[in-house]
């Protein structure tokens, strides 16, 4: 009784603090607060109800019963908006704040919000290797199904709740990227609602023979990259792998700007490594990853690593350990623990949130419940938070050829100097859409993300942000969708390929129904 007394005496104590300061000044100058006392114990609600909904729903087997019963609620809503005089464009109405993109959508106050409902794994086909699920089921719940029956994705993007049509609208990558492409290049087929309300069926470029091919072809090929702005992705087809039960990852420190990308490239061009990543922790130290598939771990408690324990150091922080001792390793990762490494601290964006997150007696008392969701973060920000964040806080990944790895990396530490650097290689198909080689050829391309305070003196989030832009653009790059982007139209469609997106937005009767992409994403034309 004591206790309670006591305890109950601080709540009022931290209350009335809050009161006199001010919950704008706490929320800004002390966030941790917040998101120890509140953010985390939200963030495992919400975590326990989606994943007792998701299991009584593929339990139940009730998704592929109601999946045509929520298309055809959706058409209904497009249809009435046409009814009503198609008056604004349409978006879905999720809200922004539940997207894993710190940009907050504002567009969705001005257009007709379209509520779309599809959140699960409608089937998994062994015998084809494919998985059919809807656009809102997340990394985290299709590891979680896949894993346990022993198939898995060949491209799985980190975060737990990446879903999947962020990841085929906008797009994904993983550290297997250099044997299977992007998320995009693992996708066999696709089924939208388009801008009058009807539905398209699922589009498989290799095995359509119809004489609708060419075009079903130019619209499975259009539509990543897209960010919703051909019509409403409602289901999709995904290539699925045999799964094993351990990742043996050897991590390697390299010392030395033009070794790094020596070793990176050549690591990532030899097919028998089935993940290739590398963390850059300053502009001449590094340590690079390569790992196989395996079901065997050796011997000795040591070798086998669950890093996804909530009690384990912060998996960047675990790879540091390697270049300060300035020695190789290698470790057995169980799987579903090696492809959500970088969640548990959010890659390292935690470490600005509460930088004693990595430490031991925070992790054994409360590191069951991180990460808190991005989402709830998002929602309690303010705009003063958003707008420090935006000036003072780099949040980007830029793809650029591997053979300009070297310059790029030069380029990030002369304009926003953001360490530890993600490099994630990945190979780009000579395929049509928005994103493809200069060439007629595949290519070997990287993944820079960098995440995190930039530490220039001269930083300016528009200038310097601008400068990385126009570098990208030179060597045949591109920036991915979900981050700030200052570019003018004129600049984004010199980075992207728009002549056959624009040809379908002709074609599917899209200019009335849908912003273009430059106008939901990019900064110049929201302002």
């Amino acid at each position: 009784m004591d206790l309670l007394l006591y305890l109950a005496g601080l709540l009022v104590l931290f209350l009335l603090w809050i009161k006199a300061k001010g919950f704008e000044y706490v929320i800004v100058h002390h966030r941790w607060i917040f998101v120890c006392l509140f953010l985390l114990p939200l963030s495992v609600v919400f975590d326990l109800y989606y994943y007792v909904r998701a299991w009584l729903v593929f339990k139940m087997c009730s998704a592929p019963k109601l999946h045509d019963r929520r298309v055809k609620e959706i058409q209904k809503q497009v249809r009435q908006w046409k009814a009503d005089g198609a008056k604004k464009f349409m978006c879905t109405g999720r809200p922004g704040w539940l997207t894993v993109s710190l940009r907050v959508g504002k567009y969705k106050n001005t257009h007709k919000n379209i509520m779309i409902n599809l959140m699960d794994i409608l089937e998994v086909d062994t015998k084809r290797q494919v998985v059919r699920v809807e656009p809102l089921a997340n990394m985290g719940q299709v590891t979680a199904l896949l894993n346990s029956i022993g198939w898995t994705l060949p491209v799985l993007p980190e975060l737990d709740d990446l879903t999947v049509g962020g990841l085929i609208m906008g797009t994904g990558i993983e550290s297997s990227s250099h044997n299977y492409g992007l998320f995009q290049h693992i996708c066999l087929a696709y089924e939208l609602v388009l801008a009058d309300g009807s539905p398209c069926p699922l589009y498989t470029s290799s095995t359509l023979k119809t004489e609708q091919s060419t075009e079903n072809s130019d619209l499975f090929y259009a539509v990543p990259w897209s960010c919703g702005t051909l019509g409403f992705l409602v289901a999709a087809e995904i290539k699925i792998v045999p799964s094993k039960k351990y990742v043996k990852l050897h991590y390697t420190p390299v010392r030395g700007l033009e070794k790094i990308c020596e070793k990176f490239s050549r690591e990532s061009q030899k097919k028998e490594n089935y993940f290739v990543e590398g963390l850059v922790y300053s502009v001449d130290e590094a340590v690079i990853m390569t790992g196989v598939l395996t079901d065997d771990a050796e011997p000795g408690q040591l070798k086998v690593n669950r890093i996804g324990n909530y009690w384990k150091p912060w998996f960047f922080r675990h790879v540091e350990s390697f270049l300060k001792n300035n020695q190789s390793g290698t470790e057995y990762i169980p799987l579903r623990h090696y492809y959500h490494r970088h969640t548990r601290s959010i890659f390292w964006e935690l470490q600005g949130h509460y930088s004693f997150g990595n430490h031991p007696l925070f992790r054994y008392l409360f590191g069951w419940m991180v990460p808190p969701k991005i989402s709830l973060l998002k929602l309690t920000q303010g705009e003063t938070i958003r707008k420090l964040y935006e000036q003072h806080h780099v949040v980007q990944d830029m793809l650029v050829p591997m053979k300009c790895l070297q310059k790029s990396i030069e380029a990030f530490h002369n304009e926003i100097k953001v360490y530890p650097l993600w490099l994630c290689p990945f190979i780009l198909p000579s395929h049509p859409g928005m994103v493809h080689p200069k060439g007629n050829e595949a290519e070997l391309y990287v993944d820079i993300g960098a995440y995190g305070e930039p530490k220039t003196k001269h930083f300016d989030a528009k200038a310097s942000m601008r400068h990385l832009e126009k570098f990208v653009r030179d060597v045949h790059g591109f920036q991915m969708l979900y981050a700030d982007c200052y570019m003018t139209r004129e600049e984004f469609w010199e980075m992207f390929d728009g002549s056959l997106y624009q040809k379908l937005r002709d074609k599917l009767n899209c200019k009335n129904a849908f912003p273009e992409v430059y106008d939901k994403i990019c900064k110049a034309a929201r302002h």
